[in-house]
């Protein structure tokens, strides 16, 4: 019996993967959400500490220091600050009776959204093409090409998650004042 080949077994499991979360992606930034009381902290918390990996990547002390590298994820995740900030002018926000939701603005949602299917499309191209070679490249994590989107999803994602528990925090603070006014 031959013994299957382990990087088709890696792309049998990967695949599904990599096309359902791109799916939930897509959903996420172009449909209305109910607010999650946990997930804007997840992102809080995952985000940042990503970040501060692939910064400290930089300086292993195995390889020369790569403060380029650096930068271009600084400009990356400036550059998805401004526009998380832009987004989130741009979000839909409703309170409801038990529950908070809110849209992302549709054109900003769809070019998130290319922009991380492009990244993952090239990355699996670059492995089909190079093979084994490709897969076994540690520099991925610390090319340009990875560190300026991944700063910009990352800026992203974390001022954005700011301004959802802040917006939340504000719904329930005057949520409260109505029922102390109330209540006198």
């Amino acid at each position: 019996m031959a013994v299957s080949n382990p990087s088709l077994i890696t792309w049998l499991v990967f695949l599904p993967l990599i096309a359902w979360r791109i799916v939930v992606r897509v959903k996420r930034m172009t449909q209305r959400q109910r607010l999650s009381r946990y997930r804007p902290w997840v992102t809080l918390i995952l985000f940042p500490l990503i970040v501060g990996l692939l910064a400290l990547a930089a300086f292993a002390p195995n390889h020369p220091p790569q403060p380029l590298k650096l930068l271009w994820l600084a400009l990356g995740l400036a550059a998805g600050c401004a526009l998380a900030i832009y987004g989130l002018k741009r979000t839909k926000f409703e309170a409801e009776p038990g529950a908070l939701y809110y849209t992302h603005d549709l054109k900003l949602g769809i070019a998130l959204s290319t922009l991380f299917i492009a990244r993952v499309l090239y990355r699996v191209g670059e492995m089909i093409f190079e093979g084994t070679q490709a897969t076994q490249n540690t520099d991925f994590a610390l090319s340009p090409w990875t560190l300026a989107p991944f700063g910009l999803l990352a800026g992203y994602y974390i001022v954005y998650a700011v301004g959802l528990v802040r917006w939340r925090w504000g719904v329930l603070r005057r949520k409260r004042e109505r029922e102390r006014g109330e209540q006198v």
